[in-house]
């Protein structure tokens, strides 16, 4: 394609509703989200947050510690589903995978996860079989 033909392009997809051209790769300039700390109660249950407000095609990183208390799934699959990821790190080890079932902690550790939210909606996380202990919570994607 020529530079004007792209130049046009750019300049039509700029006045519809809703588009937005960034300049720079935005996978790159991640907000850091208040950690979600699994076990915030002496009986090993609770959850530091129980609602991240995000926005669609803002990249963000969350790190999520578990007080080894209980042993956590922390699930979201609704919500992996719909997010770029960018990257899991794990101690010194990074982690490059296309998608998260969950982030299963035996004993205490800590996981931080890069990502952009690319699909608006309300996204359940839990604990598996500790929800009714109060172990959930919700993404809610703007």
């Amino acid at each position: 394609m020529n530079k004007m033909k792209t130049t046009i392009m750019a300049l039509t997809l700029a006045a519809l509703p809703g588009f937005a051209m960034a300049a720079g790769d935005l996978t790159r300039k991640a907000t850091d989200l208040p950690e979600l700390v699994l076990g915030t109660e002496e009986s090993g249950y609770g959850m530091s947050q129980t609602e991240y407000q995000l926005e669609t095609g803002k990249a963000y990183s969350l790190e999520i510690q578990a007080s080894g208390l209980k042993e956590y799934a922390l699930k979201a699959p609704e919500f992996f589903a719909s997010i770029y990821l960018r990257k899991v790190e794990v101690g010194a080890a990074e982690i490059k995978a296309v998608s998260l079932t969950e982030l299963e902690f035996e004993d205490a550790g800590e996981v931080e996860i890069y990502f952009v939210p690319i699909k608006p909606g309300r996204f359940e996380f839990y604990a598996e079989g500790l929800e009714h202990k109060g172990m959930k919570g919700e993404f809610v994607v703007r």
